[in-house]
């Protein structure tokens, strides 16, 4: 990590939170596990900081067994109510049942599609959206893409996946580019 560099502002100095700027956020992700790990993090940090989250990463990895989703979708109930008292996580039962429900619709959409990815990437023609933001306040929270999607994974049978966890989401996994214009990454990432 490269101290002097411009960046997001958004990362701050935290080492991590950093690290996960310059080396994941925008970046286009075609991986089904991790598009999958994406969705269940983006989902468990509604009403919370991404800091928060990305600071329990690990905890949340061994919880929910590397988010393969073909074994979180077989967690029971008492699984989950095991996860209530797990600390490495955020214990929030509709969180943590959300993603044993996302994990199955999650692999109904492989069945249908072949795999996440090309469903998720078929939203953008296959290519990535790379915007050009002056300033962080240029960055919308929600757009017609995420309402888009959102919609399509709520009928889907998706929890925790409103538009603004959805535009998360999809700057997360590169789909959409928003590192601002002065950001050493603004345009590297595709």
């Amino acid at each position: 990590m490269q101290k002097d560099l411009p960046r997001c502002p958004w990362c701050g100095t935290d080492p991590q939170y950093v690290e996960y700027h310059d080396t994941e956020w925008g970046v286009p992700v075609h991986d089904d596990r991790k598009l999958f790990e994406m969705l269940i993090l983006e989902g468990a940090q509604a009403g919370l900081s991404w800091s928060t989250i990305l600071h329990k990463r690990e905890g949340y990895r061994a919880a929910f067994l590397q988010f393969d989703p073909i074994k979180v979708a077989r967690m029971t109930g008492e699984d989950c109510e095991v996860l209530r008292l797990n600390p490495g996580i955020v214990r929030n039962r509709l969180k943590i049942a959300s993603a044993v429900t996302n994990a199955e619709a999650f692999l109904a959409v492989q069945r249908e599609f072949g795999a996440f990815s090309t469903y998720l990437w078929a939203f953008v023609g296959d290519k990535p959206i790379v915007n050009s933001p002056g300033k962080l306040a240029d960055i919308p929270v929600e757009t017609p893409l995420a309402v888009s999607i959102s919609k399509d994974l709520k009928r889907r049978g998706f929890k925790f996946v409103g538009p603004t966890i959805i535009y998360a989401y999809l700057q997360a996994v590169g789909v959409v580019n928003d590192h601002i214009k002065s950001c050493f990454l603004h345009r590297k990432t595709t």
